[in-house]
């Protein structure tokens, strides 16, 4: 099985029970599909100054610390700690840390800012990915957890009504696209694509205005696969996603691998979503460090970059969003293998290969996703995450660098979102490397990448968005209401911590 064993998953523990439940992540958090990395030193000590300005300012205003970690200046406060530990390249000060009333209307300043998520998963009622539930179920009966003992366990919190909580009310995300994964075993898709289907519908109903959009998978190889993408075409998703390595989560089941630009076959899904009026394809590129590729090597070569140009050229009708913007370091990777290449070489692998295939191919309809690129750097070292967004902005251009989550794996996104308002890259890696700005929370960078890219390839229309006007839908008037009570941000991250010590960091 590709997803983690049973022995994999004892040596791990689950992340809710992590002691502290930290406005941003202090250590990599994975899925049940690859293992994570040991926390680092250098996060070691951002959560400990986190812990410090907890204590310090919680205390100045009768706050615990979870109540601090739930508020405005709790969030500030990881990335004051970010800044401290790594390097200053996010907005964020002690002052706005200290000042609740600071932190707040900074906050309340920017709560209507335009965020379309197009990268975020639940996973069905009926998923046998039960390693969550075994490991939670462990912890119990070691009693390292009281809670636990005795008492069932569920997924829960990876299905759709925690999902529909930390998206809609618990970040400030206006629209989400539900997405998938794919199998060879049918059981072990995320969603169907008719369960995608059906739950971008029953949203939109729901909220009375547009909230969610939807994938549908496409896996070319599989049988009967080109027959199941034109029925799924038929209920009209907005746009269709594939996985090159095919089953990313048995991977070593994964018999259907495939290129972007194989002729004969992957072309037939480009004839068809042409067909459809379907004109963005989405391909998971990307997370396949040394030590996966060391484990399927047969798979290598179809999670590189390397297929996307001649596609792209051949179907200029198309726009192709990759996914992870094709970084290899995460997902069971170190960050330091990219901060490393980067400082060693000016590049990182495979960023740069995608940034690249514009002027290589002369086309203008490649994009790239952040969704894990920017979750799985940003508290690992987010020197890299600049490097990152500094690299697809000067090859593919900003506006062609689309936000993405990957949620609810790690998390309600919010914590994402306020990384990237406050992250700018240093005048120095600007000079050196001819980056440009990324500017203001709200300047015309982060407009794009928030939502205005995204908006234009789906043809939204932002001006009709459920969430403004006279009108508003039920998901604002809820959301509305939801705040009024205070904040109930989890901090919860879903899936698997490593509590081994990273030596790496020593040598």
């Amino acid at each position: 099985m590709g997803f983690l064993t049973d022995k994999e998953v004892l040596s791990l523990n689950p992340s809710e029970l992590l002691p502290h439940a930290t406005p941003i992540p202090t250590q990599i958090v994975s899925s049940d599909e690859f293992t994570p990395a040991p926390q680092s030193p250098a996060q070691k000590l951002v959560e400990a100054r986190l812990l410090d300005m907890a204590d310090t300012y919680g205390r100045q205003h009768n706050m615990s610390r979870r109540q601090f970690f739930q508020s405005a200046s709790g969030m500030a406060a990881g990335f004051v700690a970010l800044n401290e530990v790594f390097f200053p390249v996010f907005d964020a000060s002690r002052a706005e840390a200290a000042t609740p009333a600071q932190a707040q209307e900074r906050a309340a300043g920017l709560k209507d800012q335009f965020i379309m998520d197009m990268h975020t998963h639940f996973l069905r009622d009926d998923t046998r990915l039960v390693n969550f539930v075994r490991s939670r179920e462990a912890v119990g009966k070691a009693g390292w957890n009281p809670t636990l003992v005795d008492k069932p366990q569920t997924l829960e919190d990876l299905k759709f009504n925690n999902y529909f909580k930390e998206i809609y009310l618990d970040s400030d995300t206006k629209i989400a696209l539900i997405s998938s994964s794919p199998s060879e075993i049918p059981g072990d898709w995320f969603l169907t694509n008719e369960m995608t289907i059906a739950a971008r519908d029953k949203v939109n109903k729901e909220a009375g205005s547009r909230r969610m959009f939807a994938h549908a998978i496409f896996t070319p190889g599989q049988d009967g696969w080109l027959e199941h993408l034109e029925g799924s075409l038929a209920a009209k998703p907005e746009s269709i996603k594939g996985y090159t390595v095919g089953d990313n989560t048995n991977k070593d089941l994964a018999k259907h691998p495939w290129r972007m630009d194989d002729e004969k076959m992957t072309y037939k899904a480009y004839e068809m979503a042409v067909k459809y009026g379907i004109k963005n394809i989405c391909v998971h590129k990307g997370l396949f460090p040394t030590a996966t590729a060391e484990r399927w090597p047969h798979l290598l070569q179809y999670a590189m970059v390397g297929d996307v140009g001649k596609a792209a050229k051949d179907w200029p009708q198309l726009n192709f969003v990759i996914y992870h913007g094709g970084y290899r370091w995460a997902a069971g990777g170190n960050v330091n293998d990219g901060w490393n290449e980067f400082e060693t070489t000016g590049r990182v692998s495979w960023v740069s290969d995608l940034a690249e295939v514009p002027a290589k191919y002369g086309v203008t309809n490649v994009y790239a996703d952040v969704g894990q690129l920017f979750a799985q750097s940003v508290v690992a070292d987010p020197r890299i995450t600049a490097a990152m967004m500094g690299i697809l902005g000067k090859g593919l251009g900003y506006d062609r660098v689309v936000w993405g989550t990957d949620a609810v794996w790690t998390g309600s996104p919010q914590w994402q979102i306020e990384a990237l308002r406050r992250l700018e890259i240093s005048e120095e890696m600007q000079k050196k490397y001819g980056f440009k700005p990324l500017g203001p929370a709200t300047g015309a960078i982060k407009t794009a990448i928030f939502g205005g890219t995204n908006a234009k390839l789906y043809d939204f229309d932002i001006s009709k968005r459920g969430d403004i006007g006279p009108n508003r839908d039920k998901f604002s008037i809820m959301k509305a209401e939801y705040e009024q009570r205070g904040p109930a941000r989890s901090n919860l991250r879903y899936g698997y911590v490593s509590d081994a010590v990273d030596w790496s960091a020593f040598a």
